[in-house]
């Protein structure tokens, strides 16, 4: 019965095998081409990015190149502010107020009214009820205090270069007929600085109505 395999062929008369039959480890190697057939194909290069990631990149870019710049400018503004020389000191303050104080107590309306428009006064054509507010102001000035002296200068808050707010500390001497009140008094005024001149704009008596 013939099977898978090859028949056995009895070797030659000097031993030596006899040639194997056509098909088997007689063949001839299948020839392998040495060199690629036809021209190269294209290099594979690499896709640029998404058109929206690089749009995304750009952006984040730009955001931090502005926060850089406002954190520059915040510097040195806040460094041109902390340095800039307002005019607010306190004998400065100090004698703008004195000025103001006696003014109310000797019923000078203009140098009230100049005071009270902050630097408009001279632009005002009109100025009757102006001066008629000053008058108002020293009346009732007058009628709880003889005299007021300012003692000290208790806190300067600077709010511009040319605004600022003061506390300050005022001895009184009460009107005849007022009430008995403290020596010291506390007051609040807002300053305005034109040119070397400061202004009073307003005055509030810590423990009293605004005059």
């Amino acid at each position: 019965m013939a099977g898978p395999y090859p028949p056995q062929y009895p070797g030659g008369a000097e031993g030596e095998p006899f040639p194997a039959p056509p098909g088997y480890g007689g063949a001839e190697p299948y020839p392998y081409p040495t060199a690629y057939p036809g021209p190269l194909p294209p290099p594979v290069g690499f896709s640029p990015p998404p058109r929206s990631r690089r749009l995304l990149w750009w952006g984040l870019l730009g955001v931090a190149l502005a926060g850089a710049l406002v954190a520059g400018l915040l510097f040195i503004g806040g460094t041109r502010t902390a340095t800039a020389p307002t005019g607010f000191t306190d004998s400065a303050a100090e004698t703008a107020i004195q000025n103001y104080l006696d003014a109310l107590s000797s019923g000078d309306t203009e140098t009230i009214a100049r005071n009270n428009v902050c630097g408009m006064f001279d632009g005002i054509k009109d100025r009757k009820s102006d001066l008629a507010l000053a008058r108002l102001s020293s009346d009732a000035f007058r009628k709880q205090f003889d005299r007021a002296e300012v003692t000290s200068i208790d806190e300067i808050v600077v709010m511009s270069a040319y605004q600022a707010q003061v506390l300050f500390t005022m001895r009184v001497s009460p009107a005849a007929n007022s009430r008995p009140s403290r020596e010291e008094e506390q007051g609040v005024v807002q300053l305005l600085r034109q040119g070397d001149q400061f202004l009073v704009c307003s005055y509030l008596r810590r423990t009293a109505a605004q005059y």
